[in-house]
């Protein structure tokens, strides 16, 4: 790869009619109406700052996250803002070194404002590469810990799992940072990777993440968002499976309390024939002004021949206040599929359910705490990481005796 990959990109020729720059440097007004033709660009100057028009931002809150629409240097270093303690993973890490770089933008290509700029602004990666036929025996935890709200920082992470190899890479955020991230994950040949990205930040924290990925022949990506805390939060995935056989499996799990903003649009891309997706994200909600923002979009190319996907998305609004908004989206450009679907649903609690313990001698408050245990467990017992798991269940607990206490 040569640094005359990072010129402006665009999607393939099958732009929509409008997706070219204005001379001004934003795109035309004229909306892009498919995830699939949304145009990519290194340079941040081809992106407009958001104005909340845009399909891609309609539903975040822009003036909350202004501050990672400025394309200049920080006062104290992008690489200030965030502490790594990439102390357990040093065995794993790789030197990446400049834009052009070896794997560095690969499969990446910015789709937003602060992804370019994250490009832009940061120099060097972090790259974490499993070896082929490696097998790890525990998970690389890699943490990520923000010096402060009033730091601003932008980082390119690369997690790459070599043919054969197998492995668990989780990436734990807390403390406080206006933060932009890109997250480039390649699954080689034959690799099965779980990537799990962990958001338990302060509540004054900003995080506009973009993860993209491609999964290569008969590998398999596990991918999984967890959001509990954060200002705003908007951790969008993109997986690509580009290789026959390919499986991507995402799932997500939210919990939004008073005042936070936590979203994700996922775009899952079945470019190989034989592919398989399974979609599930599930949110719960309470508190004035809580709010989680899911937006799926799945596209069955015309090559992908023999492709069974599913995606569904799931929340509970425990509390007056809250708002959950749900947008699923299915292209299909091939009828030789064998099997395609999408759901969501947002609603309060089943009247039935806590009847049914209730009746049993199980007290309100413990009946209600026992629906968002099991509503929330499916997600949860998908991660495979047995201490993750129990914190989790542990946040889960303390979010609901937040709830009790008001």
């Amino acid at each position: 790869m040569t640094a005359t990959t990072q010129a402006p990109v665009t999607a393939p020729d099958s732009r929509a009619p409008g997706s070219t720059p204005h001379t001004d440097g934003a795109w035309s007004v004229i909306p892009v109406q498919t995830r699939s033709e949304r145009p990519t660009s290194f340079d941040p100057e081809d992106f407009g700052a958001p104005t909340g028009r845009e399909v891609n931002w309609k539903h975040t809150p822009v003036d909350r996250v202004v501050a990672l629409f400025a394309d200049e240097p920080t006062e104290d270093g992008d690489d200030l803002a965030i502490a790594y303690g990439v102390d357990a993973v040093a065995d794993h890490l790789v030197e990446s070194t400049g834009h052009d770089a070896a794997v560095r933008g690969e499969h990446f290509r910015p789709e937003d404002l602060p992804s370019a700029i994250a490009w832009k602004r940061c120099a060097n990666a972090l790259h974490l590469r499993l070896a082929a036929d490696e097998e790890l025996a525990e998970p690389l935890n890699v943490d990520l810990v923000g010096r402060g709200a009033e730091r601003h920082g932008n980082a390119h992470i690369i997690v790459e799992a070599l043919p054969n190899s197998r492995g668990t890479v989780v990436l734990h955020h807390s403390g406080s940072a206006q933060y932009a991230q890109n997250v480039e994950i390649i699954v080689r040949d034959g690799a099965a990777l779980t990537v799990i990205s962990v958001q338990r930040w302060d509540d004054d924290a900003v995080h506009a993440a973009s993860h993209q990925a491609r999964v290569d022949r008969d590998a398999t990506l596990r991918h999984i968002v967890v959001s509990f805390g954060g200002g705003v939060v908007r951790v969008n995935p993109s997986v690509e499976l580009a290789g026959p056989g390919a499986r991507g499996e995402l799932y997500g799990l939210s919990y939004a309390d008073a005042g936070q903003h936590l979203e994700s649009q996922v775009y899952l891309h079945h470019k190989g024939p034989d592919t398989t997706g399974d979609v599930l994200y599930k949110g719960a909600l309470q508190g004035a002004g809580a709010h989680s923002v899911w937006i799926g979009d799945v596209l069955i190319g015309p090559d992908a021949a023999g492709t069974d996907s599913y995606e569904a998305n799931r929340n509970l609004v425990l509390t007056e206040g809250a708002r959950a908004d749900s947008i699923p989206n299915l292209e299909i450009e091939t009828g030789d599929i064998r099997g395609a679907g999408h759901a969501s649903a947002t609603g309060r609690f089943d009247d039935e359910q806590l009847f049914y313990l209730q009746a049993r001698g199980i007290a309100e408050d413990e009946a209600r705490r026992l629906v968002v245990l099991g509503f929330l467990a499916e997600i949860v017992q998908k991660i495979g990481v047995p201490s993750l798991e129990e914190e989790l269940f542990v946040a889960i607990e303390a979010e609901l005796a937040q709830e009790a206490a008001r």
